[in-house]
């Protein structure tokens, strides 16, 4: 690292002479990069988080291609008329659908949904039964004609054993009845509840689209005045695309939060801290006359800011105008990422800001202090930056994008914001304090306090303790957990909680979260959905599908199979007319009746939409795609990842492969690979760490004595989770490496500091060097503390695992590896 910063050393000695110069290239350079840095825009698609050639990602991309991805818009209506509802929402549909938006020179919505044509399906409900159903029925009918012969024996004696078979026989139809044949409005029991569906023309990515959709839907609704229709009447809107809007509005103001209250208290400190070391350390006269008072430090504490501020926040520019060429956008990962990197970039100008005033005020000149500033503690900035960004990098390697692009970022940062400590603060100094004498130090009058000499206390009992300590949570590391409930993760959005409760009332069905699978023949079709049904039959041990729906099993694909349907509906017919059952009156033989009424083939136009929507695709051809519907709540991940094992993939007699696709199957894959990665990532990160120690100490030892107070603090970590029960999570698990990075700072600094001064000096290491590191640690807390205050649990759990992780690493650097190293100079083992 010496051989490096004499590289760069001509660079150090023209900001010196030319610090306006220097100023102004930064300056102009971090204009161009704000303008891109400003573009970047925040992706919450979970998708964009696993690698572009994830099969269940190009299955959701072919099928977004194929069916379309739109997201509607419900509005709910509410009052005790029936009537009232339905003029209210036919009247909603026609100004809604007349509603123009001039920026995109189009309409809002492109349709509605509302009204179900159900005469055609009742009246041809069985020649839109699958196979299934259809041989089920002739079952049923042709047991209740034998068990009514048998009832009108006069020996008969009913045992009861079929009954309960019977029974569900009856549910199976009246199931699969109530799936062709829906009431006509989508109503809730009572028919008090009304829901209206529309279909927005514009992008949910549009920001400025959904929110001036939203205002002007509020419009629309206050100038409607539901109450004309019905004194008790009440309208909502919303659903999931006011949530997408909701998120992306809470996440825009969580960075925004986070930003202002990180970076506020790492101003704060920053000059609380420099004001009370210069003040109280460093009180100076002008050449050796007089003093300055408190009020000149006082309108001077913002010095040290602008001093550290300006370079940090000019790499912080240039980082986010290279991650706009990079990747464009944002994850919620990396959304918050400035404000993180604003505390920990802050770090190595404390260090050098420090030991600058410490070098000046002992006599050095503005040169001469910037020089061995850059060659003493700029090594050991340089090695705990690099190890810190190598870290970061790491992470890169991985295919969970949110590992990668985090890593990404914040590495490039990391190395940015050491550029700027080490060459462009030097420039500010020049000017602020060479230049215009407003540090406020001199090398007159200082008084030298005797700080070495001092042994550390109570060395062997700290060692023992934290290695005890230690050994106790590896006894207990069992006990470490993992969040799986993915809804513990996400926002909590009262009013979308509210209105969601309040619009399923209204649901026909209790299957949610279909996946697809998008074949390419109808033969394919049959194929794919005869495997996942014989799945779902066999397996018993963790059975995680529902049902399997496809178009081609109820419409025929051909003349043929037409015929075969006709011929089994016709035999319902007759056995409807068989002499025990045609008189009988029952509710679900009365659908039967009118259900079995067709004698002719069935045209796809005829079908009405609310049945064939789901199978037809973008281009209006019936889409050659399996629905598969879950048995188990896929919020938790645990039961997301099972079902992803059981419809994932799909293999063909043929060889052909195909891919299951939705949200939930993409979810469960992110979780997997990223469950896969995170532990090779943090050993990886590990092992790098300590050859970039080896390397950069070049002694087994040193690189071993300074990789210890990251472990035992990694471990105290996990001690305090298992503690206070914080789990690790898809959020938490992307800082954990970065925590490494940025915990071995301090152990690296204390040890190049004491090898620097030598034996019985760590004493005075601490008064100085310790300081430091508390204090780029503190900053580093803090910017990661103002993920705390966020409404997002996920960015919480990052906060509150980095704060707890980073503050471990700092308490086993102050206290663990001075009393290890005070121990091994009592037993005579420091060697240098």
């Amino acid at each position: 690292m010496t051989n490096l910063l004499k590289l760069f050393k001509p660079i150090l000695k023209f900001n010196y002479s030319h610090p306006y110069w220097v100023l102004s290239i930064c300056f102009i350079l971090a204009i161009i990069s704000g303008f891109y840095a400003l573009q970047l825009r925040i992706d919450t698609d979970i998708a964009h988080l696993l690698p572009e050639d994830n099969p269940n990602v190009l299955a959701l991309q072919k099928l977004n291609e194929t069916v379309g991805g739109e997201t509607d818009m419900e509005v709910v209506i509410s009052s005790p008329s029936f009537e009232a509802n339905k003029a209210f929402a036919e009247d909603l549909i026609k100004r809604s659908l007349e509603l123009y938006y001039p920026r995109n020179e189009d309409y809002f919505f492109k349709r509605a949904e509302f009204k179900r044509e159900t005469d055609f399906t009742k009246d041809n409900a069985l020649y839109l039964a699958s196979k299934s159903e259809l041989n089920d029925v002739i079952s049923w009918l042709e047991d209740e004609i034998e068990q009514a012969k048998e009832e009108a024996n006069p020996f008969y004696f009913d045992l009861g054993n079929e009954e309960e078979e019977e029974d569900q026989r009856a549910d199976n139809f009246q199931e699969s009845y109530n799936t062709l044949v829906p009431s006509e409005y989508p109503i809730n029991e009572d028919s008090t509840i009304m829901v209206v569906k529309f279909f927005p023309t514009g992008s949910k990515s549009d920001i400025q689209y959904l929110e001036d959709m939203f205002q002007e839907y509020d419009e629309l609704l206050a100038s409607m005045n539901p109450a004309s229709f019905h004194p008790e009447m009440e309208v909502r809107f919303g659903g999931r695309l006011k949530r997408h809007l909701e998120e992306i509005t809470s996440i825009m103001d969580d960075v925004l939060g986070s930003f202002a209250t990180g970076i506020s208290s790492v101003i704060f400190l920053v000059m609380f801290y420099f004001f009370i070391k210069k003040y109280l350390h460093y009180r100076k006269g002008t050449k050796g006359v007089g003093k300055y008072s408190i009020w000149s430090h006082i309108i001077r504490s913002p010095v040290p800011v602008l001093v550290i501020g300006i370079p940090l926040l000019i790499s912080l520019v240039w980082t986010f105008g290279i991650t706009y060429f990079y990747l464009g956008v944002l994850n919620t990962m990396t959304s918050v990422l400035f404000v993180i990197l604003f505390g920990l970039g802050i770090d190595y100008g404390i260090h050098f800001y420090a030991r600058y005033i410490e070098l000046w005020s002992s006599g050095l000149s503005t040169y001469e202090a910037i020089m061995r500033t850059n060659e003493k503690t700029g090594e050991a900035i340089v090695v705990s930056a690099f190890t810190t960004a190598a870290a970061l990098y790491i992470l890169m390697l991985a295919d969970f994008r949110g590992f990668s692009e985090f890593g990404f970022i914040s590495g490039t940062g990391i190395l940015l914001a050491l550029f700027g400590m080490l060459y462009i603060l030097p420039a500010l100094l020049v000017i602020l304090d060479e230049r215009l004498n407003w540090i406020l130090i001199s090398s007159s009058s200082v008084e030298e306090k005797d700080t070495g000499g001092h042994r550390y206390p109570f060395a062997r009992t700290i060692v023992i303790t934290g290695l005890v300590a230690s050994a106790f949570v590896i006894g207990f590391s069992g006990n470490l957990s993992f969040q799986y409930d993915f809804s513990e993760l996400e926002p909590k959005f009262p009013e979308y909680e509210e209105f969601r409760s309040f619009a399923r009332q209204v649901e026909d069905s209790n299957k949610r979260n279909p996946a697809y699978i998008v074949a390419e023949t109808n033969e394919q079709v049959e194929q794919i959905a005869s495997i996942l049904k014989e799945r779902a039959r066999t397996d018993t041990v963790s059975p995680t599908i529902e049902s399997v729906e496809t178009l081609q099993e109820r419409f025929p694909n051909s003349e043929a199979e037409s015929e075969e349907k006709l011929q089994k509906i016709a035999h319902v017919r007759e056995l409807l007319q068989d002499p025990f059952l045609v008189d009988r009156e029952d509710e679900e033989l009365d659908k039967l009746r009118r259900a079995s009424q067709t004698t002719e083939p069935v045209s796809l136009d005829q079908i009405p939409d609310y049945l064939k929507s789901r199978f037809i695709t973008k281009d209006g051809e019936v889409g050659r795609f399996v629905i598969i519907y879950p048995s188990v709540g896929l919020s938790d991940g645990r039961q997301s990842i099972a079902f992803k094992d059981d419809v994932s993939v799909v293999t063909l007699q043929s060889g052909a492969e195909f891919y299951a696709s939705s949200t939930s199957i993409v979810a469960a894959s992110m979780l997997d690979l990223m469950r896969t990665e995170s532990p090779y990532m943090v050993a990886a990160t590990f092992v790098f760490i300590y050859f970039f120690m080896l390397f950069s100490f070049r002694s087994f030892r040193w690189s071993l004595i300074a990789m210890l107070p990251l472990l035992v603090g990694l471990l105290w970590l996990f001690g305090i989770m298992m503690i206070i029960g914080l789990q690790f999570n898809f959020y938490n698990l992307v800082v954990l490496p970065a925590i490494l990075g940025i915990g071995e700072d301090s152990g690296v600094h204390l040890a190049h500091r004491y090898r620097d001064e030598g034996k019985n000096s760590m004493w005075q290491v601490l008064s100085s060097t310790g300081q430091h590191i508390t204090m780029g640690s503190l900053t580093t807390m803090l910017g990661f503390a103002g993920l705390l205050f966020t409404n997002h649990p996920g960015l919480q759990s990052i906060g509150i695992m980095a704060v707890i992780g980073i503050g471990m690493t700092l308490l086993t650097s102050i206290t663990f590896l001075p009393a290890l190293i005070q121990w091994l100079e009592d037993k005579d083992l420091i060697r240098f």
